[in-house]
């Protein structure tokens, strides 16, 4: 296994500011839309449609709708007519590919799953991850939505970057789960329904 200090830090001309947007592909705009609204309180803040694809220029309607998630974060989604039904990649499991949003607290987590179940959605959890608890649902589209709220300590945090890429270098060499954060399960265990 590769110690820690053979990973050079990448000097990259790059400087990232953020993410401006995620996009997905959606069944209906409209309905996407107001289910986002309805259901997380996410404002609709712009719309884009084209005929021709600008960045390919390719015959290919849609409609690119925009969603504000919070704190500057966009979630996007576009509405291809044209193309076949949207399905998903069958060869990976529905739990993998997901949207995964923040809550404050678990008071808040836990309002939401109220909330939520209220609309007739059903939710799993939540969840405990050892150092956040989750909720999860699906969206008109099929897409797999996820409420965390983080309950790790600065301890907590630390040791986890730190044990990173020992874990990444360990897998990449056995594809057998690393034992380094072990300890998180244990707390999950421990406190489950904590």
């Amino acid at each position: 296994m590769t110690d820690q200090s053979t990973h050079p830090k990448t000097k990259s001309p790059v400087k990232l500011g953020g993410v401006h947007h995620v996009a997905f592909r959606c069944r209906d705009a409209k309905e996407t839309v107001e289910w986002y609204g309805r259901v997380l309180g996410m404002g609709y803040t712009t719309a884009f449609a084209e005929d021709h694809v600008p960045s390919t220029g390719a015959y290919d309607p849609y409609m690119h709708v925009f969603l504000d998630a919070g704190n500057g974060n966009i979630l996007a989604f576009f509405e291809l007519p044209n193309q076949p039904d949207m399905g998903r990649d069958e060869n990976t499991p529905q739990w993998v590919q997901h949207l995964a949003f923040r809550v404050a607290s678990e008071e808040e987590l836990i309002d939401a799953k109220e909330h939520i179940e209220s609309l007739g959605i059903d939710v799993l959890g939540p969840t405990h991850h050892g150092i956040f608890k989750s909720i999860y649902f699906f969206d008109p589209n099929g897409h797999r939505v996820e409420l965390a709220t983080d309950i790790g300590t600065a301890d907590q945090y630390e040791e986890l970057a730190r044990v990173a890429p020992l874990m990444l270098d360990e897998w990449s060499e056995t594809k057998v789960a690393p034992r380094h954060a072990d300890w998180l399960h244990e707390i999950a265990r421990t406190q489950h329904g904590a």
